[in-house]
């Protein structure tokens, strides 16, 4: 039992949780590319990536048993979320926080995206097949996950040019 729920439950919760935070983390990515004003939906991915990271540790085996990469993936997505969180709310986008915003709120989101990825090649038949083992491996998923990374990449320098202050015409 894990916060009064099964194991299954409780990593079913935690899925659904990942998966909102992904699409609104995309909405809010694209969001930035058009220049628009953080809104609501912002802090939806905010809170939910900061869930799915946090819920993450719960899962078995946990941290005091065995550190897992996932463990580390899920620290270092704690800590961008936190500068995130800080550079959106504390400093208001101001000045160079507005690109570190957007560089810390998209590379978590990166991490959530590469591991739904990984529990995608472990958890679909098909794409087990193409890429067996735990860690899945071999070109598929290589490729993949670089298609990934470069797509990230290309977004996250998007973001830092195109997320600029909103501009009042007179």
């Amino acid at each position: 039992m894990i916060l009064g729920m099964s194991l299954a439950t409780f990593v079913l919760v935690h899925v659904i949780i990942s998966l909102i935070a992904i699409v609104a983390g995309i909405i809010v990515m694209f969001g930035m590319l058009g220049s628009r004003r953080p809104g609501g939906l912002t802090a939806i991915f905010l809170l939910l990536t900061i869930l799915t990271s946090a819920t993450g540790f719960l899962i078995p085996p946990l941290v005091s048993e065995k550190l897992l990469p996932s463990h580390m993936i899920g620290v270092l997505s704690l800590v961008l979320l936190a500068i995130a969180c800080i550079a959106l709310y504390g400093m208001k986008l101001a000045g160079p926080w507005r690109w570190i915003y957007a560089v810390t709120a998209l590379l978590a989101l990166y991490f959530n995206v590469f591991v739904m990825v990984i529990q995608s090649f472990l958890k679909i038949p098909a794409l087990t097949a193409v890429a067996p083992g735990n860690p899945p491996s071999g070109p598929v998923f290589a490729v993949v996950q670089g298609i990934v990374l470069v797509f990230f990449v290309l977004m996250i320098i998007g973001a830092c040019r195109r997320f600029r202050p909103m501009t009042t015409f007179a």
